[in-house]
């Protein structure tokens, strides 16, 4: 196999799209013959692995679509504010951008306007230690008091307990947050039960 292609995969976690493929100089008749000889793997529609990687479906699920931010509970794991693994992604979208059927087939979504989809926008790693797009813990907060009703109490009540237990919460930058999502009195509400 290409050794562009191996040392491209290594550095994205095992992991090649058929962007990058092209941007290497190969044609997608190149890379047929890599998946038909089992150089590479068809992980799904554009992405590929090397044979025997654990794939990372987070970072493959953030490969997909560059308008998903892993959000709720799923942002509650990658910000450490929870250690339960989600049984599927929860994303959040711009009310203004499509994403596939597949993805919303396999994901819990939320929609947002437009103006508050980049705020708390930042980078966390998965477990695999693959970047991926993610709503900070202040941002997910807010967004499982918006969406509590969607959501088991115990999961909203133990967040919230876990983020102010947190050594890297930012109180001023919540209640800040809590405004624009206008969830000021929840946030009220559980910081003067829990601070």
């Amino acid at each position: 196999m290409d050794e562009k292609i191996m040392e491209t995969a290594k550095q994205n976690g095992n992991l090649i799209t058929t962007a990058q493929v092209r941007n290497i100089g190969l044609s997608n008749t190149m890379l047929s013959k890599y998946v038909d000889s089992g150089s590479l793997i068809r992980v799904c529609h554009g992405i590929y692995a090397l044979p025997d990687s654990v794939i990372d479906d987070m970072y493959v699920l953030n490969l997909r679509s560059q308008k998903i931010v892993f959000s709720h509970e799923s942002a509650l794991f990658l910000n450490g504010i929870s250690d339960r693994t989600p049984f599927s992604a929860t994303v959040t979208i711009p009310s203004n951008a499509a994403v596939s059927a597949d993805i919303k087939s396999e994901c819990t979504c939320f929609y947002i306007q437009p103006d508050l989809y980049e705020l708390g926008l930042e980078e966390r790693k998965t477990t695999f230690g693959n970047p991926v797009r993610c709503y900070n813990a202040e941002r997910t907060i807010c967004d499982i008091l918006r969406s509590r009703s969607r959501m088991d109490e115990e999961t909203v009540v133990s967040a919230v307990k876990n983020y102010v237990q947190s050594k890297d919460k930012d109180l001023f930058r919540l209640y800040e947050y809590a405004k624009k999502f206008k969830v000021s009195e929840q946030v009220r509400k559980y910081m003067e039960v829990l601070v």
